[in-house]
């Protein structure tokens, strides 16, 4: 069966609520007796508060059972392995790190490329706040209150060739000031990729803050992807350079470890991980574990880009 986007190409970004606020409004609405589906227009009567100072993002895909994690475990444990391959080495190590100025080049088959200092390269594009379900390869997830860019709106003003079929992104290669890039774990810089059909997609975003605020150093400063259905390692961070070609592009972890981490990486509790299962996952800040959904709960918006695609093969 055809499964058809539902998401809309405009989409609303509210005013912004403390995050003490944020965190408790699942419980604010669940006294209310209101679903999930009644989140955003809940969301916008929170933001006339008289407290209401910071932003309330548009949540998509998210479960009844889902709220926010808080602002400490966003932002404490993290995988960025330009700056350590523990959880908590990228809040340790990233902290004297610069992230302006900064430029991001686009190339390939376009148009219109060039250099873009980031905030002519944020220019003319809609900032909006919103709530993704974030699910880690290794089984742990998180609900995260990201601010960006829709990826298509950059894309689109690169103008893409007819023959342009895939994305591909490029991290910042800077080992002074990247530590982790000093060892040999991953092949630097760390590269990923999207097929062009996914990145239009109006789920893909380009992640410049978190919880109303700029995005901290250890959550892939200033500028980063965001691919909801996809598993974490695909959201590269720190980006300099987004390049459009013909060919599948290579990748870091495919690279390192291509029994274990395919092109597609889509949430699929179907294809067990080599090493562990991907049926159940843990959300931070949780003891029990929860059934992982496919696509990660965002199968009505994103199943039709796969339709009649072997989703074991193409893992």
């Amino acid at each position: 069966m055809l499964i058809r986007p539902s998401v809309p190409r405009d989409l609303r970004s509210s005013e912004i609520t403390p995050e003490s606020l944020y965190l408790s409004r699942r419980e604010w609405l669940a006294a209310a007796g209101l679903t999930v589906g009644a989140i955003a227009g809940a969301s916008a009567l929170l933001a006339k508060r008289a407290d209401a100072q910071q932003a309330v993002g548009t949540p998509f895909g998210l479960q009844p059972d889902d709220k926010p994690t808080p602002w400490m475990d966003v932002t404490s444990y993290n995988n960025f392995y330009e700056f350590g391959t523990g959880k908590d080495d990228p809040a340790v190590e990233a902290k004297g790190f610069k992230p302006r100025p900064w430029t991001v080049k686009i190339d390939g088959l376009v148009k219109k490329p060039g250099d873009f200092a980031l905030d002519d390269f944020l220019k003319g594009s809609k900032v909006e706040d919103r709530i993704y379900r974030h699910r880690c390869v290794e089984a742990w997830s998180m609900v995260i209150p990201w601010r960006g860019i829709m990826l298509a709106d950059v894309l689109k003003r690169a103008e893409p060739a007819p023959s342009a079929k895939f994305v591909e992104f490029t991290t910042l290669y800077d080992p002074a000031r990247m530590p982790g890039q000093r060892s040999s774990v991953l092949r630097w810089p760390y590269t990923e990729g999207l097929r062009l059909d996914e990145a239009m997609h109006p789920l893909a975003l380009l992640a410049t803050g978190v919880y109303g605020r700029d995005l901290p150093n250890q959550n892939g400063a200033p500028l980063r992807l965001v691919v909801p259905w996809k598993y974490g390692f695909k959201g590269i961070k720190s980006i300099v350079h987004i390049r459009l070609t013909d060919r599948m592009p290579v990748t870091a972890w495919n690279t390192s470890a291509p029994d274990e981490y395919g092109f597609y990486c889509n949430v699929n509790p179907t294809v067990d991980h080599p090493r562990w299962s991907q049926a159940k996952e843990r959300r931070i800040g949780e003891f029990l574990r929860r059934p992982t959904l496919m696509f990660n709960g965002y199968a009505d918006q994103v199943a039709s880009l796969y339709a009649g695609m072997d989703l074991r093969k193409n893992y």
